[in-house]
């Protein structure tokens, strides 16, 4: 079973329709014990920080996330909430990823939305995927790069596109809107 946690964070509905695509079925939830049975766990979100980790505190699922064994994946908000610290509403986050998440630095250009491809990826969650390769985003946020940094982009600075430690991994693009490309990534993902 995959487990979409539940946090009032939007964008649920793209990523199991993308998850149904590859045959697979998942459930969304914030159900502590089913979230630690599950095979597989996803942490999408498209929202704001404070309010994410507001809601995964009051039910205890910061907790669980982090204690997680089986392969976990972060998605946009997601993978910002696995680092230390965001600068959005000064919040205190997982801190799974030792990174922390700031602002984009130009306000005319904000937020980052659309295609771009990667400027490096190497992890076996890119197997097929090539730096020509353009993957969907939409964030005004970004993690800088770090020692667990596994895939980087260029949007005004470098940032990481994406990040891994142990059975941990998180994309700041959205592969469930990322066509082919991003259907690739979500089945190496499951492939774990």
């Amino acid at each position: 079973m995959i487990a979409v946690i539940k946090y009032n964070a939007g964008n649920i509905q793209s990523l199991q329709n993308a998850l149904q695509r590859l045959g697979v079925e998942s459930v969304v939830t914030d159900d502590k014990s089913l979230i630690r049975q599950a095979d597989k766990v996803i942490f999408p979100g498209v929202g704001e920080a404070s309010t994410a980790m507001r809601y995964l505190r009051e039910r205890g699922l910061d907790k669980v996330l982090v204690s997680l064994t089986q392969p976990m994946l972060g998605i946009c908000l997601g993978l910002q909430l696995m680092c230390q610290w965001s600068e959005e509403g000064n919040t205190d986050c997982l801190g799974i990823f030792d990174t922390k998440v700031q602002k984009f630095p130009a306000k005319d250009r904000v937020p980052h939305m659309g295609w771009n491809n990667f400027a490096s990826a190497e992890s076996p969650l890119y197997q097929g995927i090539h730096l020509s390769d353009d993957v969907y985003y939409v964030h005004s946020y970004y993690a800088a790069p770090c020692e667990e940094t596994i895939a980087t982009c260029d949007y005004i600075l470098p940032f990481s596109a994406s990040l891994h430690r142990d059975n941990f991994w998180a994309t700041q693009f959205h592969p469930e809107k990322s066509a082919d490309v991003g259907e690739q990534i979500l089945r190496n993902f499951l492939s774990f």
